[in-house]
């Protein structure tokens, strides 16, 4: 690689790392060979591995603070037009670099205090921003929450659960679960 490398290239390089093998792949020797450099150029930029893991860390809560916002603001669309268009984005895309990121941090959480300060931070966010599109439908506070935690247990498990489902019967399911999810309206 040709150019001096920034703080990006290296955090890029870390999530493309920790989506393959997990947080234990993110090492200095192995980001530097697969950035085509010495173990230098990374010291010009971190003064150790756990500020580059730092650095990850606020680069995915930034990423997914900013996704879980446009994903959540309402527009000219209703609330529940809004949940069924948001599993609709989760399951169209099959984001597989991003649903691995995601497994790998939340793995990492497990072992690490500050993984798992940033996952609890990114889950409150989601789980506060869909809970309001449920209270803005008409659910009292507990149900509005219940239901935001099977949102998201649905967006991310889907992934997860049906990979191989043929597009046609993939798109159905999706769609009767994104108006099951979406809810009626409360009694």
């Amino acid at each position: 690689m040709s150019g001096a490398l920034g703080s990006q290239d290296w955090v890029e390089a870390g999530f493309e790392a920790l989506a393959e093998g997990g947080i234990d792949l993110v090492r200095v020797e192995v980001l530097a060979q697969r950035l085509g450099v010495t173990k230098g150029g990374f010291y010009r930029r971190y003064r150790d591995r756990p500020a580059l893991l730092d650095a990850m860390l606020a680069v995915w809560v930034e990423g997914r603070m900013a996704a879980i916002q446009r994903q959540t603001e309402l527009g000219d669309e209703t609330p529940h037009e809004r949940l069924v268009n948001i599993v609709r984005l989760f399951a169209a895309r099959q984001n597989a670099r991003g649903l691995s990121i995601e497994l790998a941090v939340r793995q990492w959480a497990r072992s690490d205090e500050r993984a798992a300060a940033a996952v609890e931070k990114v889950d409150a966010v989601r789980l506060a921003n869909v809970s309001a599109l449920y209270a803005r439908i008409g659910f009292d506070e507990l149900e509005a929450k219940a239901r935001g935690q099977l949102f998201y247990a649905y967006v991310f498990g889907q992934g997860l659960l049906f990979p191989a489902t043929d597009a046609a019967a993939r798109e159905a399911t999706i769609a009767a679960c994104a108006e099951i999810l979406a809810g009626a309206t409360p009694d």
